[in-house]
């Protein structure tokens, strides 16, 4: 069978994420206490004040085809949004609506990128940049970053990593799966360096940007210089809990959405009816309707610190942002656990699911082999209860 299909999806990766789902899900169909901790999915159910805004557009009969970019309502809200949140201003015709942020970052990929061109991915990235930007004939380039550093690409480092094929560079900030967040001071001096490289593009991933635990969020499309040369991407899965309604956004230079709008319109067309017109209500709200979820996030989060603390050889950093700790685990390598030996991260998030029972994922989908990603999307019972399973089986 595997003659029959296409080199371009025989050398995909099937995402690593989905996949340790997926792979959870079977063992709980097996009658197993699986505590899930591998999806990036927030546990919160979508506000009412949204699902209220569905209904209403429902009883409105709105079930035609949409705008391949969105409705000229939802365009104008993501306008206003860009502007309050993140001091940048875009038109309509610069803003292009999808099914979901990763349908943008596709969409980039596949009208930027040309074969052989270079794409930076500070590591660790999220888990399928690398795979887009190979299905969209690119190279990636991973860029090492270390926990002494919070994950985060120094201004040296991105100005060694560029050559004559670069293209552009593709990060995320507050990081999947690191947590870490760029400040503005941190994100100029990386403008600093791409500034001398007027042919190099950025893709700003800011779908996890109220999830901020430091506040003063910062976008790379804020500078003068970086402006006509900035994609930024966002959507509604994260903030708002509305994974499942699969819309995201972009803003960027108006020959780009154009684009990605044309190439949009060959393959899925515009996104869901219902679901843009909840988003329009979403977005005109308050960033303070959803600070309850950040609240509790923040305590989740130092609540699943302060347990890892306890469990000899995992070092952390402390993430500002997000929902995941991404711990180094490399102090287990070379050991056997209860007859398994770990060779690398990998073994060891399936030694913790198949030993603990508990879902994580491995580093080595988002360019880290020596760590581990761990969402705290759960209650805090059941991050107790993880990690002091995690705990009796390593210990």
């Amino acid at each position: 069978m595997s003659q029959l299909l296409s080199e371009r999806i025989l050398n995909m990766a099937t995402s690593a994420t989905l996949a340790m789902a997926a792979k959870a899900r079977e063992l709980k169909a097996e009658g197993k206490d699986i505590i899930g901790l591998s999806l990036g999915e927030p546990d919160f159910n979508t506000p009412d004040f949204i699902k209220e805004a569905a209904k209403t557009a429902i009883d409105e009969n709105y079930n035609s085809y949409t705008p391949v970019d969105g409705y000229a309502e939802l365009k104008e809200a993501i306008i206003t949004k860009f502007k309050r949140d993140n001091n940048i201003s875009y038109t309509p015709k610069q803003i292009v609506v999808s099914t979901g942020a990763k349908q943008c970052l596709a969409n980039v990929a596949l009208v930027l990128l040309n074969e052989g061109d270079e794409v930076i991915l500070p590591c660790p990235y999220w888990v399928s940049y690398a795979d887009i930007v190979k299905l969209s004939d690119g190279v990636p380039v991973e860029v090492m970053t270390s926990i002494d550093n919070d994950f985060k690409m120094t201004p040296q480092q991105l100005e060694a990593a560029i050559t004559p094929k670069t293209k552009m560079i593709w990060f995320s900030s507050p990081c999947n799966p690191s947590g870490s967040v760029y400040s503005k001071k941190e994100l100029r001096a990386l403008a600093d360096v791409l500034v001398k490289y007027p042919n190099i593009y950025v893709v700003s991933d800011e779908i996890y940007e109220h999830i901020n635990f430091v506040g003063g969020h910062a976008s790379m499309a804020e500078f003068d210089d970086m402006y006509d040369r900035t994609i930024t991407i966002n959507g509604v899965s994260k903030a708002f809990a509305m994974t499942g309604w699969r819309i995201g956004f972009l803003g960027g230079p108006e020959a780009i959405a154009r684009a990605c709008n044309k190439m949009q319109g060959q393959i899925t067309s515009g996104a869901n009816c219902i679901a843009q017109r909840a988003v329009i209500t979403a977005l005109e709200a308050a960033p303070t309707k959803v600070q309850y979820m950040i609240d509790e996030f923040e305590v989740r989060r130092n609540l699943i610190l302060n347990l890892l603390k306890d469990i000899e050889g995992f070092s952390c950093n402390t993430p500002e942002g997000a929902f995941y700790v991404f711990p180094d685990v490399s102090a287990f390598f070379g050991k056997t656990l209860n007859g398994s030996l770990i060779k690398n991260a990998t073994d060891f998030s399936l030694y913790l699911l198949e030993a603990a029972l508990v879902a994580t994922v491995t580093g080595d989908a988002f360019g880290n082999p020596n760590c581990i990603r761990i969402s705290y999307a759960a209650s805090q019972d059941q991050i107790k209860e993880a990690m002091s399973r995690i705990k009796k089986v390593v210990s």
